[in-house]
């Protein structure tokens, strides 16, 4: 995020973003509380949206028409397609197109390009990642440099791997796949159409079309001997 930006935005001068709050109201966005509310005059926000306490929206924002935005949020650099809603949440150098869900708390960092009807949940952070039509994040995920396609579904906790260390790799994940919890996808990986990722596993190789890959030990339950009681007059 930037920082020091000169006097006359929407933050450091009250009569600049009262302006910009103003223009926008002209023109049929919805404003319930101003004095909570920061938008740089070169925002645009179309008619029907409304912003909601604590929204700060920032540089090239485009936002169309009835959104949700807030409360609670910080979009920068940002096109907001029509019908979205985008709560508590942080949202810079992104895409969200039309009738997507984001939030409360997920991070959009630049190169995200989420929707339509996409929804992107709590605690979710994406990354230079395309995720298509319908595709469901719905908690503590992490999609970073990947590609999914639509119908997709993630799992809580499942996450790309793209980085070893020395340099990012790609995910791609087909269409109408299911990534189960806590699954680790080591990149570079091709995921196939119709597949299902087993929860916890680590998956490190390609997995075909309608397969279902499992990345981890087999369970095994073992018997726990007598329990040792200590003699109550034992001092030890």
């Amino acid at each position: 995020m930037s920082v020091n930006r000169p006097m006359g935005d929407s933050e450091s001068d009250p009569k600049a973003r009262r302006r910009a709050l103003d223009a926008l109201e002209e023109v049929g966005v919805i404003v319930p509380d101003p004095d909570r509310t920061y938008v740089d005059p070169q925002v645009k926000v179309a008619a029907g949206t409304i912003l909601y306490p604590g929204t700060h929206l920032r540089g090239a924002t485009r936002i169309g028409s009835n959104c949700r935005i807030g409360p609670d949020c910080w979009i920068e650099d940002t096109l907001i397609e029509e019908c979205c809603t985008v709560r508590y949440s942080v949202v810079e150098g992104a895409i969200v197109r039309a009738a997507s869900q984001i939030g409360p708390y997920a991070h959009l960092r630049p190169g995200a390009d989420v929707g339509p009807d996409v929804r992107v949940g709590n605690f979710v952070e994406v990354k230079q990642s395309r995720l298509e039509r319908g595709v469901k994040a719905g908690h503590l995920a992490y999609v970073g440099d990947a590609e999914v396609g639509e119908g997709t579904n993630i799992g809580a906790g499942a996450i790309t791997c793209n980085y070893d260390g020395t340099s990012k790799h790609r995910t791609t994940v087909g269409k109408n796949a299911f990534i189960g919890s806590n699954a680790s996808l080591v990149a570079p990986l091709s995921i196939g159409d119709e597949a299902v990722v087993a929860a916890g596993s680590t998956i490190t190789d390609d997995v075909p079309s309608d397969a279902t890959a499992f990345g981890r030990a087999r369970q095994v339950n073992k018997k726990v001997g007598p329990k040792i009681e200590e003699d109550a007059n034992d001092d030890r």
